[in-house]
């Protein structure tokens, strides 16, 4: 068992009080109730979670949340194995078994990787142009170029869990369970309308679950707490938390999908069902489903250790992980700057890379009392590092814009 050696002293939302201890590729580490899989493995310093489809590059955790690309993960094992699961969706409970998919014989030494030093000569469908002859032997081709493709592992027996159904009806169904969620369904129910308010995390707040905003002068999580307790005081509201509004059809027939039982160990509630699908005719809805924040294109940008900025913050205020002892955060506009003063505040070396040539000088002064280098007018060249990142390279841009000047 290993330390959670990125764990912040203070802060977050997790729960002290209840460690968990779970699995990973076979080796056990330690959490708290309140992490998912992936702000657990942070904690304990693991980023290298999976490797990619094609070359087997090594892949780490890049989001907080529903849009991970890359930490692809088999969770559990026998007939409740489920493969393809986001890390980041993951709740945390006690004995999670989990392993990573697409490598062998290890994460960390994967003979696939061969396919990226080979990267120049295996140009995309290169398996189905060079592969075609003997016609008779694809089916045994066939098998190797799948198990190299990263497809996870199916469960190998029937299926132990149950699972439920409900119709309902509703006059507003609101997706969505952050700040403007919140408020819609907050002021549908005290019009007296029979509301379903429907979020795909284990709390609603959204973002603000990650931030450390205020409203009305006061911690935004305040406002968040004492609305929810008056949406629930009023009659005829559902709350469903764990839930993802996972279709929308004509005339306002939507299904969601709630998650009942799977963030608790497999097999201890036997007589719950695993997930309920709500089949619900509404008369309105309003979908709050936020936004997702657009990664920077540049050389390398996909090592393990590079994950948006927006991340980067929630998994220091949320669940009190710093997710290393260095930063660079690189952006084009304000609103990473908040991050920087985040991480900055956790104990974190920053250096800020700006696009922009004339950024917010208040917002330049915020960093400067921190003590944060800013590099204005600056771009990333590239980044190195195994499997990890190690060194980032910045260099101005020129007056364009569109390329670089000068010794990055």
């Amino acid at each position: 068992m290993t330390g959670q050696s990125c764990r912040l002293p203070t802060g977050g939302r997790i729960d002290r009080d209840q460690p968990l201890t779970f699995r990973f590729d076979s080796r056990e580490y330690t959490g708290y109730a309140g992490d998912t899989l992936a702000s657990a493995l942070l904690a304990n310093g693991v980023h290298l979670v999976g490797r990619s489809f094609k070359y087997h590059r090594p892949r780490g955790i890049l989001s907080c949340g529903a849009e991970e690309p890359n930490a692809l993960i088999q969770l559990e094992t026998g007939a409740r194995t489920q493969p393809n699961l986001r890390a980041t969706q993951i709740e945390l409970y006690a004995g999670l078994e989990a392993s990573s998919q697409n490598r062998w014989p290890s994460l960390r030494f994967d003979v696939g990787e061969i396919n990226n030093v080979l990267s120049r000569v295996i140009p995309s469908g290169f398996y189905y142009k060079t592969f075609m002859w003997p016609r008779r032997a694809w089916m045994s081709y066939e098998y190797f170029i799948r198990r190299a493709a990263g497809l996870g592992r199916a469960p190998d027996g029937p299926d132990p869990d149950i699972y439920d159904k409900m119709h309902a009806h509703c006059d507003v169904l609101v997706a969505g369970g952050g700040p403007a969620g919140i408020a819609a369904a907050l002021a549908a129910a005290r019009a007296g309308a029979r509301v379903i308010l429907a979020d795909e995390q284990a709390e609603f707040g959204g973002t603000l679950l990650g931030r450390t905003d205020k409203i009305n002068d006061k911690p935004a999580m305040e406002w968040v707490g004492a609305s929810v307790r008056e949406i629930e005081s009023c009659d005829d509201v559902h709350l469903l938390p764990r839930s993802t509004v996972a279709g929308y059809y004509d005339h306002n027939y939507l299904t969601i999908v709630e998650r009942v039982t799977d963030h608790l160990p497999p097999g201890s509630t036997p007589d719950r069902p695993r997930l309920r699908l709500w089949k619900v005719r509404a008369a309105q809805v309003v979908l709050a489903t936020g936004a997702h924040e657009r990664p920077l294109v540049f050389s390398d940008n996909d090592r393990p250790g590079i994950m948006l900025a927006s991340a980067a913050q929630a998994y220091v205020n949320r669940y009190a992980v710093r997710p290393g002892t260095r930063a660079v955060v690189v952006s084009n506009n304000d609103g990473a700057y908040d991050t920087a003063c985040d991480l900055s505040d956790a104990g974190i070396h920053v250096t800020m890379v700006d696009l922009r040539r004339e950024p917010s000088d208040a917002r330049r002064t915020l960093l400067r009392k921190r003590g944060v280098e800013v590099l204005v007018g600056h771009g990333v060249v590239g980044t190195s590092g195994r499997v990890r990142v190690a060194a980032v390279e910045v260099a101005a841009l020129n007056a364009s814009g569109e390329g670089f000047t000068g010794t990055a």
